[in-house]
């Protein structure tokens, strides 16, 4: 897809280039920059030592020779330099010329040992060019003064060098980094425009579409894999609600015709007090039973909403279970089933106990329920690799291996089952409180009956005995 000018300056991925070429592009006259400083500074220093050892050289040649001396080492000198480097002039005390290659003394130059910088005109023209000129000046005895420079040509070539270097390596530098920048963030604007064009087909309402992942495994693969994860969650829970929702309509249907119809025949048929008595006492059973389901289905949304997840405290989970045990002991005694069990001292788990206590009642419910009279329901209480697992094992038809990940959703009921009573959501509410505190429900055979298990993760030691300890202090 091309973009127009304004639409790229405002993208992303053209502001991180812009940002990445601006640094390079700073960066790149930074160290031009001290290499200059450096360099020029460089130059300045040798340009000064040799303009000292010049002076030093002719004034030891004036002490030896004298004037002839010294006017003959000018000349000397300046015949050597062929290149027009070398600054001299000699003066006398009215500072008028006697040897050297300038024709009068700078007019912005001190008299006495000090460094000047001065420009050198090539003609008294005011719009003539010149050079300009490192010198120092130096008083000989006499009266005499000696003015020794350099041109300062080659530094100011050097420095035009180096401010054109500077100016197009910036400007390469800034050209190739956009240029980088742009090839390198097209696979990124291509990813993040496709994860652009899903989203937007989801949210006109396509769910199974799903973000394509290039299988690098780098950030956009992650990401894509995370946002198709959640886009899976959010299609098996949109399915989920269908299902719940036709399961309501034709789990409830039915109880609800039956009530109103007990209620019309009653209206119609019955004429004594006890018959309508009769009637309101089965009403209220029917009711009963529909409120159970509203609850359990409350009770599910709450536990996978987390809800509940505020009042997790630090429990023994152990003792929870003797207390659901000794609950369902009378109901098992009644039709003759024995319940053995075995608990350990202590199981520390951190939990909400209602919710715990209810997803425990289901499974005694359920193993009752399901086993046939004079039987056994056996309860167990583990407590190994950093968990605590608490086990019924029924002696009913148990579930078949295929069916156990289906009997956890709402409203699923076996064919073995649909003679008892029930409305389906007992395992569904048991899975939701186990998501709710982190554990997990596991279904097994238990040879002939079903083992269900309930396993969660234990508290570290450090941490109950550090709660221990500060509720004591």
């Amino acid at each position: 897809m091309i973009l127009s000018p304004l639409r790229l300056v405002r993208t992303w991925a053209f502001r991180v280039v812009a940002v990445y070429a601006g640094l390079f592009g700073v960066s790149v006259a930074m160290l031009l920059g001290f290499i200059y400083v450096t360099t020029v500074g460089f130059i300045d220093r040798q340009i000064n030592a040799t303009i000292i050892a010049e002076i030093n050289g002719l004034s030891d040649r004036y002490r030896e020779t004298g004037l002839a001396g010294l006017t003959e080492a000018i000349a000397e000198r300046i015949a050597q330099d062929r290149v027009g480097d070398a600054i001299y002039l000699l003066t006398d005390t009215d500072y008028q010329p006697v040897a050297g290659n300038l024709p009068a003394w700078p007019t912005d130059v001190e008299r006495q040992g000090r460094w000047a910088t001065f420009q050198v005109l090539l003609s008294d023209d005011e719009d003539a060019s010149g050079y300009e000129v490192r010198a120092m000046s130096f008083l000989l005895s006499e009266g005499y003064h000696l003015l020794v420079g350099r041109n300062l040509r080659e530094r100011e070539g050097f420095e035009g060098l180096i401010e054109q270097s500077l100016v197009w390596s910036v400007l390469i530098t800034l050209a190739l980094g956009m240029v980088g920048g742009m090839v390198m963030s097209r696979d990124m604007r291509q990813r993040l425009e496709a994860i652009n064009r899903t989203t937007k087909r989801i949210m006109q309402g396509d769910l199974h579409e799903r973000i394509p992942v290039g299988g690098s495994g780098d950030e956009f693969d992650r990401l894509s894999g995370n946002l198709n994860e959640m886009l899976v969650q959010i299609d098996r829970l949109m399915v989920g609600m269908r299902e719940v929702s036709d399961n309501i309509a034709h789990d409830l249907r039915s109880p609800l015709n039956r009530l109103k119809s007990r209620l019309e025949v009653t209206l119609l048929a019955a004429t004594a007090p006890d018959q309508y008595r009769a009637a309101l006492e089965q009403a209220v059973v029917e009711t009963d039973q529909i409120l159970a389901t509203f609850n359990a289905l409350l009770s599910i949304a709450q536990a996978e909403a987390g809800s509940g997840r505020d009042h997790l405290v630090t429990l023994d989970f152990a003792a929870l279970a003797r207390d659901a045990v000794e609950l369902y002991e009378a109901v098992a005694e009644a039709r003759g089933i024995a319940f053995t069990s075995d608990i350990p001292a202590e199981a520390l788990v951190r939990g909400n106990r209602q919710l715990l206590f209810q997803a425990l009642a289901n499974l005694l419910d359920n193993a009752i329920k399901f086993s046939p009279d004079g039987s056994r329901v056996a309860v167990e209480v583990a407590v190994a690799d950093g968990e605590a697992a608490f086990s019924v094992t029924d002696s009913g038809p148990g579930i078949p291996a295929d069916d156990r990940a289906r009997v956890v959703q709402r409203f699923v009921r076996l064919e073995q089952s649909r003679s008892t009573p029930g409305n389906g959501l007992g395992l569904s509410l048991v899975t939701a409180v186990m998501t709710l505190h982190g554990g997990r429900l596991a279904l097994g055979d238990g040879a002939p009956g079903l083992r269900a298990t309930l396993i969660l993760p234990l508290v570290e030691t450090e941490a109950v005995d550090q709660r221990r300890a500060t509720a004591t202090t």
